[in-house]
């Protein structure tokens, strides 16, 4: 598991993204509650997140809707497979408009950026 947390702030809302290699809905979703565990987490506006398998395309806006599409979005382009990824956003009372969608892309492509730098086992 990778967590980048405060990554970006704009206008009071702030920004984390977490990831792992995952092959089922049902571990993405355990994924999201074990994150949750997390107070932090917890207490988080949104945990949108999507999953690429070799099987589906499966996506949560969690109420940021349109987020979870920009996530498996970007693991399509990036051809990562088996993996979750969650962007996760504290709300700072002030609406961001589609400047929300900018920093939800910009977060997965940190993290995409973290993991290729990241040695991968072999299997």
């Amino acid at each position: 598991m990778l967590v980048l947390d405060n990554i970006i702030s704009d206008r009071g809302s702030r920004y984390a993204v977490a990831g792992k290699p995952c092959s089922s809905e049902k571990e993405a979703k355990a994924f999201v509650k074990e994150l949750q565990r997390r107070k932090k987490f917890a207490k988080a506006t949104h945990n949108s997140w999507g999953l690429l398998t070799d099987e589906r395309r499966t996506k949560n806006d969690d109420g940021e809707s349109g987020a979870g599409m920009v996530i498996l979005r970007m693991l399509e382009r990036q051809n990562l497979r088996n993996h979750v990824i969650v962007v996760t956003r504290w709300y700072g009372g002030k609406h961001l408009g589609g400047d929300r969608f900018r920093h939800v892309q910009e977060a997965v492509r940190v993290y995409l950026e973290e993991v290729s730098a990241v040695p991968r086992e072999s299997d």
